[in-house]
């Protein structure tokens, strides 16, 4: 599973079981409060994920700015909150991936859709 988190709007993307086939999930508004936070649990657990990837926003340059320590700190309080591995990824350039690419679902959570691809492509066993 992957989280496009924002402190207003998270998208939310999943993948079967294999890791083949992403599907944005949708949008949980304001994760950072209480009850955002017991929904962004909801949907995780309705989905039941091996593992939650957290998109880290970063530069061109690669260096960290204040969304990216706030996407810190929030992956932080999920791992501490849950039994799901945490991880954070690199999320540049998703949200215009997800917007060239179109859909019906919300930006958000295309925006996930992109960042759980590129893990799962990135963390792909490679034969030989």
């Amino acid at each position: 599973m992957a989280l496009d988190y924002g402190q207003v709007r998270t998208g939310v993307a999943a993948s079967d079981p294999t890791g083949t086939i992403v599907r944005p999930v949708g949008v949980v508004e304001r994760v950072d409060q209480p009850d955002g936070f017991a929904r962004l649990l909801e949907t995780l657990a309705a989905e039941a994920p091996q593992c939650v990837v957290v998109g880290l926003p970063v530069s061109l340059d690669g260096r960290e700015h204040a969304q990216a320590a706030r996407a810190r700190a929030f992956a932080r309080h999920l791992a501490a909150a849950t039994s799901y591995e945490v991880t954070l990824y690199d999320e540049r350039f998703t949200t215009t991936v997800a917007q060239r690419r179109g859909g019906a679902a919300p930006l958000d959570a295309r925006g996930a859709a992109v960042i759980l691809e590129d893990y799962l492509r990135s963390h792909a066993t490679r034969p030989g």
